[in-house]
């Protein structure tokens, strides 16, 4: 359900305390283009259902599971019955830990698992999102942090599966490894120094490749160009950064790394269908 739509923004009321939401929807009505700053986690558990992630629609047959990223616009289209799991997560609080937060880059804007698919990880990740829903039903002492610590079992099943069947570079298998964690790396030293100047030419000399070679390598592994990465690295921040009145939005696209505000606003638009005044607006209310 969808308590707070201002625009396509959803602000997600998560109980007192909490910045998890987790509910079984048996509603038989579709929910507009909107997006959020959680993770959602949609497994239909009778029926399925339709999930629309930019111009493609994604048909989940029931136990199907899809993992939407943060700040992605979808659309949500119910059939006449069914029931679906919906979680709703908060990831700000623990995207430091290392390689997750590339790894949640790696699956963005979103990933689709069936038992034909990926058929070694489903089943695990089906039992681990039952066990979230009992968790948090039961609501007791340190449910939230026992979500959480699903949730990160969950997104290590993902990325292991993720690189081990996608991301195979045309190198020797002995090879294969070694650029991984060496992607890996990059996209976190990215992660890390987003707000700076940094270029193509830059990175492409830390990875060690040539900058055609580096191009080309990156797109298979994070399915994005360099400057596509870098900014929407930046513009997650800047969605934290507008949160506070306090901060004009000349000076969030300073502090984002954006070399001028007009770009900055250009970019946001693009990437959340708003100006970031509007957005700003919306989340302040």
């Amino acid at each position: 359900m969808i308590e707070n739509l201002n625009g396509i923004h959803e602000t997600v009321k998560y109980k007192e305390y909490s910045n998890v939401k987790l509910f079984i929807n048996a509603e038989a009505e579709d929910y507009p283009i909107h997006w959020h700053t959680p993770m959602e986690i949609i497994m239909p558990l009778e029926g399925g259902y339709t999930v629309q992630i930019g111009d493609d629609l994604v048909h989940l047959n029931e136990n199907d599971i899809i993992f939407i990223a943060s700040g992605v616009k979808h659309r949500l289209i119910a059939p006449d019955t069914g029931k679906r799991l919906i979680l709703q997560i908060e990831w700000s609080a623990v995207s430091k830990i290392k390689e997750l937060n590339s790894i949640l880059t790696l699956i963005a804007p979103a990933i689709t698992l069936t038992p034909e698919t990926s058929g070694d990880i489903h089943s695990n990740i089906r039992k681990l999102l039952l066990d979230i829903s009992n968790e948090y039903q039961t609501d007791s002492f340190l449910s939230e942090a026992v979500i959480y610590s699903k949730i990160l079992e969950v997104l290590v099943l993902i990325g292991r599966h993720h690189t081990a069947s996608s991301c195979h570079f045309n190198v020797g298998r002995h090879k294969q490894q070694e650029y991984l964690e060496r992607f890996l790396s990059i996209c976190e030293y990215i992660d890390t120094h987003c707000t700076e100047d940094i270029t193509l030419d830059e990175i492409a000399k830390i990875a060690g490749f040539s900058k055609y070679h580096f191009t080309r390598l990156f797109k298979q592994f994070t399915n994005n160009t360099f400057y596509k990465y870098l900014n929407q690295k930046r513009i997650e921040l800047a969605l934290t950064l507008l949160a506070d009145p306090n901060i004009s939005v000349t000076e969030t696209a300073m502090q984002s790394g954006f070399a001028n505000p007009s770009t900055f606003i250009r970019v946001f638009k693009t990437e959340k269908g708003c100006t970031p005044t509007e957005f700003r607006k919306m989340f302040i209310g």
